[in-house]
Formats: C-alpha cells, structure tokens, sequence
C-alpha cells in the first residue's frame, strides 16, 4: 500500500526535534529529560500507528515494534556490558601514544560499540592527557574515529548496520568494508599524529615534564566482561529471533514468536550487573541509565512514524535516479545532521526498489555499500550525527575540556574529516576511472599535508619536537624545573591558559 506524501511529516518532525532541540537554550533543558523525550515521541508515533492498523496494515506495525525491541535489545546489552569497564592508569601523553589509544578505540568500536568503545576508552584517554593544555583536538578525533568511523566491521558497531542486519544483511557482509574502514581510520590517525606532535610542541616545559614524572601503568578492571561480549557476538551472528515476517504470514512454529537472540543477550547484560564489580561501574565509570533511555525514547516514535515515511519513500525512488554517489553523499549529508540510523533505514528502502546485480538483503550491493559508509562514517561530521558524539563531548567537558562549539567542531571536521571522506569515495565507491583518479590525487594531498606538519611544526626545532616527543631521555637536562608549588593545572583538568588556534 501507498501512503499519501503528507504523512511523512511526523518522521520529519521527529528527526527535526532531535536535531534542533539540544542547540536551543530555551528547549534544551526540556528535551533533555527521557520522560518528555517519550511523550514526544508517543505523540508523533501512536497517531501513525493507530492510522496505519485502521487502513488494514497491522502487520506493518508488529514489523515496527518486532525490529524496535531487536534494536533496543542490543544497544541495551553491549552499554549495561561496557559500563562494566575501566581502564586506570596514566601514561606519557605523546602522539604516540594518543594515536595507540584511538586506533585501539577504532578497533574496539567495531565489536562492542562505537558507544561501548568511546565510553570505555575517554576517560583513560582525558587521563594521560592530563598534564597537557591543548587536548580538545585530541577529543574531536576520538569523536571522529572511535565514535564512528571504526564502527565500520560488523553489525555490532554502529546501529546502521544492525539495521541492515534485521533487514536480511549477512552479519559477515560487512567484513566487505575493511579496506574503506583501514583507509579512513589510518588516515586519520596519520592526520591526529601529525597535528599532535605540531600542538605539543606548543605545551610548557613544566607541564611536559610533569606528564613524564606522573607515571602509572595501566590496568583494565571489570575483564570478566569480555565474556559476556563474547556471549552478545555470539548471540548476534547464531542466535535466530523472531521472524516478523512469519507471524504475520501464519507460517512461524511456536519456537519463531520466543526472542531467542534478545533473551541471550539482556541475560549477558544482567550477569555483567550481577557479577561485575560494582566500583568499577558505579564509581569509576559514574555508569547511569540515561543515555540509553533517551534512545528508547526516542527510537520508539521513529520506528512508528517511519512506517508511511518509507512507504512514500520506496515509492518515489526509481524516479529520483539515484546512484552510488548520489546515495552516498544523500545519506552521509543526513546522517551528518539526523540520526544516522533512520536514515540508514530510509535509503535501505529506497534502494531496495533500484535495479542492480549483485544483491544483498534484495539491495544493489553497490548501493548498499554506499549506504552503509555514507550512515556510520558521516555520522562523525556534526555532534548529532551519532549518539556517542555527545556523550564523548560531555564527559570531556566535565573534566575541564574547552571542547570547540557546534560550528566549530563542524570546521575542524571539514578540514580533516570530510577530505578522508570524499577521497574514500572517489577510490571506492565512484565507478569512473578518472573519479578514482581524483580521489587518488587527493589521497597524494592529504598525505603531503600529514608530511608538511610533521616537518615544520610550527616553526619549533627538530630537536626540540624529538625531546617533547620522547625520543630524547635527557628531557630534565634541556628544560626548566618544575616551580615550586606543584602542578600548573586547576582541579578538574581545566587550565589558566585559553586553547590555541589549533583547538578552538
């Protein structure tokens, strides 16, 4: 069945109050609350499907509902299991090590969670960068690899993909994604190294030292839940759910209407809050519930009013002359300023109406490639993009971290994100050989950027840079002493001097 265009508009006005209502003061205060969120949502959501149940398309809603409690369930699972972590320790903040940190991050996000990861590895990484003055750089680019781009590998990582997994996506399919995932994330990682070593060269020599002498291993407390991470990936990738589809049709066995795959993973969750130490999630992590009831909350009126917004959608789509770029840059641009899993959903649709062999989940691979991409790496081009991108910019700024503005992150993710961005595109999605061209020459640019920061810094000395960057031991000998009084930093991690230009 066709819904008139005109019911889109609840999906619309959904995906506005996200986006909107957290940048206006005076609304700000309000949305953050879940309760109002829900109520919010409910209003949007239970018209449309009250709507939908009276023009006889019941089973549209128990589809809806079916693949809310899926998403719910797993989201819901691996953050209640990364709470159960914590890495404690500080160590010398050079850009090798930050860049050790983020591609550890970067990799992890894949498995248990662009969220999972980014909690886990911020505070730790807020921690060894403590002595330091300028660390808000170092803050955006957790954002954009561990809170983002590294959730590229598996349907774990990002709820985009999980989407496209309930939607018949094979859970190996996106291993297909590791060349686009290790292009992106090393190449910013090489951008992050570079600007780190330009930027520490700019610290003091007390604070440099102080971070050399203020020295502890590092330790993760809470190991015993990568068990039950394994139990959740294991449960993913072999545990059947209920089959929507099915039930509606009257074919399902009794065993098609028990959420096996949900059942096993709120089960992990619980017995990580059961066994797991309660130091390290209530006290160390400061672990709550809020972040994942508001996405309850909120995910509940967009998976109701995407219901006719998908129908009119999928109906427009053959004569929209959609392509593999036209898909990528249409999601990444929405995904960069929504949600980006409803938008992943949205265009999922529509490309399921296009021509195109070969076909997975009965979508062009091709296309379904450049959704995938456009959804979990766009989501890194704006604050609201990802869930997770908030919250590392939260728990930064609680500890004292100047963290640029809402337009000031979006400069810093044009001049370093969105260049990796189209370049990726241009060598891996666009089909033309002089596209791939392009995107070839601009890789060439960027990598002589990388080179031109690495070798001028700024105008600091070559010696200079190696003594901040550890590889000279006789730092004490060729710097100040620490003045007497202790550390140049205030409580909280906030400092007297203002950022430089580097991170504002």
């Amino acid at each position: 069945m066709t819904f008139p265009a005109w019911t889109i508009a609840p999906f619309v006005l959904m995906l506005a109050a996200i986006a909107i209502a957290p940048l206006v003061p005076s609304l700000s205060k309000l949305w953050d609350r879940p309760r109002n969120q829900l109520l919010y949502a409910l209003v949007l959501g239970v018209p449309v499907a009250i709507g939908v149940l009276a023009v006889g398309e019941w089973h549209l809603v128990v589809d809806a509902l079916v693949e809310y409690g899926q998403f719910i369930a797993l989201l819901l699972s691996l953050f209640i299991v990364s709470g159960g972590f914590f890495l404690r320790g500080d160590i010398a903040a050079t850009p090798r090590t930050n860049a050790i940190f983020l591609a550890i991050g970067g990799v992890l996000a894949s498995f248990i969670g662009t969220t999972g990861a980014a909690m886990l590895l911020i505070r730790p990484l807020l921690n060894t960068n403590a002595e330091r003055k300028h660390k808000a750089h170092t803050v955006v680019f957790a954002i954009f690899i561990v809170a983002n781009c590294g959730g590229l590998l598996t349907p774990l990582g990002d709820p985009p993909l999980f989407l496209g997994m309930l939607r018949g996506v094979p859970f190996t399919w996106t291993f297909h994604l590791f060349p686009m995932w290790l292009f992106v994330n090393v190449m910013l990682l090489l951008t992050y190294w570079a600007l780190d070593r330009r930027i520490i060269a700019h610290e003091t020599p007390e604070d440099v030292l102080a971070d050399r002498e203020n020295i502890t291993p590092l330790k993760l407390a809470g190991a015993s839940n990568f068990v039950w991470f394994a139990v959740i990936i294991a449960a993913v990738a072999l545990i059947p759910s209920i089959d929507a589809e099915e039930i509606v049709s009257g074919h399902a066995a009794w065993s098609g209407y028990v959420p096996w795959r949900e059942i096993v993973m709120i089960g992990a969750a619980l017995c990580s809050l059961r066994f797991g130490d309660r130091r390290v999630r209530y006290q160390d992590n400061e672990f709550e519930m809020g972040p994942i009831q508001e996405v309850a909350a909120l995910f509940i009126g967009i998976f109701l009013t995407m219901i006719p917004a998908l129908a009119v959608l999928r109906a427009a789509a053959p004569s929209l002359h959609l392509n593999e770029i036209t898909l990528f840059v249409f999601t990444g641009g929405l995904s960069s300023v929504l949600d980006n899993a409803p938008t992943y959903a949205t265009f999922f649709e529509m490309a399921s109406q296009l021509p195109g062999e070969p076909r997975v989940a009965d979508v062009p691979e091709l296309y379904l490639v450049a959704i995938s991409l456009g959804a979990v790496l766009c989501g890194a081009m704006t604050y609201i993009g990802n869930g997770p991108n908030f919250m590392v910019k939260s728990v930064a700024e609680s500890a004292g971290v100047k963290m640029p503005s809402f337009g000031g992150y979006v400069q810093r993710a044009v001049m370093y994100l969105a260049p990796t961005l189209i370049a990726m595109m241009l060598l891996f999605i666009a089909q033309p050989w002089w596209l791939k061209a392009i995107g070839a020459l601009l890789s060439l640019l960027m990598l002589i950027r990388i080179t031109v920061l690495v070798v001028r810094t700024d105008g600091v000395p070559g010696r200079a840079l190696a003594r901040l960057d550890g590889l000279d031991p006789d730092v004490r000998g060729t710097r100040p002493a620490m003045p007497s009084g202790g550390s140049s930093r205030r409580p909280g991690g906030a400092f007297d001097s203002p950022p430089r230009p580097e991170e504002r």
